[in-house]
């Protein structure tokens, strides 16, 4: 299982990112898959997971009507469109296997998003 994360990088708060995430190694559509967070001192927590069929989602309240999961089966690939940024959303995202009703049992190495003027 190999997941990489792209997108990340530095923008100013009200701006807007879409992280990638590419998957290989596994069927893809047979999996739901979830993007993660964790910034230094607490716990890597869940921002949005996305069902097999892209049928279903669920975000967590802080990013709720900013952040969108979406999925392409075809390319293997799960987005992140991050929009309206706050500082608060600066920490290091992960993709991951798995996630929507269960915990993700794989990691991608993770990309920085920072939110700053």
């Amino acid at each position: 299982v190999q997941l990489v994360e792209s997108g990340g990088g530095l923008v100013q708060p009200g701006g807007s990112l879409r992280l990638s995430c590419v998957a290989s190694g596994f069927f893809f559509r047979s999996y739901s898959m979830s993007w993660h967070r964790q910034t230094p001192g607490k716990e890597r927590e869940l921002v949005a997971a996305i069902h097999i069929t892209g049928g279903s989602t669920k975000y967590a309240d802080s990013v709720k009507d900013r952040f969108i999961i979406s999925r392409d089966d075809v390319k293997n690939t799960v987005y992140l469109q991050m929009n309206s940024l706050k500082a608060e959303d600066t920490a290091v995202y992960y993709c991951a296997r798995g996630g929507y009703a269960s915990a993700g049992d794989s990691w991608g190495q993770g990309t920085q998003v920072t939110v700053s003027s």
